[in-house]
Parts: structure tokens; sequence; C-alpha cells
């Protein structure tokens, strides 16, 4: 990038960044002590960022993303992972019977129904914050680091409940012990990227988020 004089950057980092937040929702301010290696590691490209800033002029928007999730709507673009790793595929995979479960890992979390809580980011509102933020840097804006999330969450049987709903499909579900690094409950806040970027999530209900996953892997999955 530098040598061939591109100073503005975008980088894609995690809400893993934090840990285990004190405070929920999360702000961009709030402590970041990583608990597993995902997010030490994008915690460091964070840090590296901010010193290529000062040595060399970069300016850069990081985005912490929450859960990236859902499809387009036009059903053109989806998610499928080989092994597939995220819990939306999973899900729906369960539903189209590619699966015979979904493991649930810990159901004795300090939430409402003891699993974990996540916040869950439409991929058309994530692709919009980065548009937005190439104007916004283009036209000389300072750095900055953002969260993209929603300020809500949602437990894993509350997902698998609405899949459940619209699907229409029954889905097996096996309870497992906890996995390390994963915190009970994670969302986070948008007030600061609807302030200076002037974004906020349009897509990210969890009836648009499923319904576009569960289209696409119809169409794509041809069942």
């Amino acid at each position: 990038m530098l040598r061939h004089g591109v100073k503005n950057f975008i980088f894609s980092s995690t809400c893993a960044t934090y840990g285990i937040p004190e405070k929920i929702p999360i702000k961009e301010d709030s402590p970041q002590n990583p608990i597993n290696p995902y997010g030490a590691s994008k915690l460091m490209i964070e840090r590296i960022a901010k010193d290529y800033a000062v040595a060399y002029g970069l300016s850069y928007c990081i985005f912490r993303y929450f859960n990236a999730a859902g499809a387009s709507p036009d059903g053109q673009i989806g998610e499928w992972h080989e092994p597939e790793t995220h819990i939306i595929p999973i899900i729906l995979d369960a539903a189209l019977g590619r699966r015979e479960f979904i493991e649930i890992f810990g159901t004795d979390y300090d939430t409402p129904d003891g699993t974990c809580i996540r916040d869950y980011v439409h991929v058309t509102d994530l692709a919009d914050a980065h548009f937005r933020a190439y104007e916004y840097l283009k036209n000389g804006g300072k750095s900055v680091f953002l969260n993209l999330g929603t300020k809500e969450g949602v437990s894993i049987r509350e997902l698998i409940s609405k899949a459940r709903e619209i699907t229409g499909r029954n889905i097996n579900v096996r309870e497992g012990n906890r996995r390390a690094g994963d915190p009970p409950k994670l969302a986070g806040s948008y007030e600061l990227a609807n302030k200076i970027l002037g974004w906020q999530p349009k897509y990210s209900d969890l009836d648009t988020i499923i319904s576009t996953a569960w289209n696409w892997h119809l169409q794509e999955k041809k069942l």
C-alpha cells in the first residue's frame, strides 16, 4: 500500500477483541482483553494500523464486526464454508437434513435461557458500512474504530426457534459442553458509526437474516 501510494485502509476486525465485556451494549472505548486467538490476532492488526498511521500517515477505518450473517436479498451471494463453522448455515443445514442435529455448546451461561447471546448483523448492512467508510476516508475523514452491531442480542435457542419458524422444518438439537473462549454475551452499540458515517442496520432483524440465508440455501443447494 505504501509503495503504491495507498493511504486509506479499511479493516474488518472483530468484537472478539473485547473478550468478556464489562457492559452491554459494548462501546468502542470498552477494554480490549481478547480471550481467544482470533480476537488476539485481530487486535494485533489494529495496533499495527495505529503504528503505521503515526509512522506513515495512513488513515484507517477499523470495523469491529459482531456476527456477520444472512445472504444478499437477491439470492446471488450467500454463506457456505467447507467445512462449515458458522452457526446459521449449520442450523439451516440441519433443517435441510444435511446434518443430523445442531449442537449447542453450553446451556449454563448466565443468560435468560442458559445459552450464549450474540449480536447478528446482516451482510448487506456490513457492505453499506464499508462503502460509507470509503467515502468518509476519501473525503479526508480521520482514523477511527467503529463497532458494527445492532445493540441487541439473540440467544442460540432463540436463533434455532426462529429458524424452525421460518423454514417450517424440524431442527434436532444436541446439548454439549461449553467451548473455551466463548463469552456469555456480546452485543454492540452502533451509535458512533451512526454519528460518523450515518450508518445504522436496516436488514439485521432476525427474520430478514434467517429468511435471506434460507432462500439462498434452498437455491444454491438445490433442495
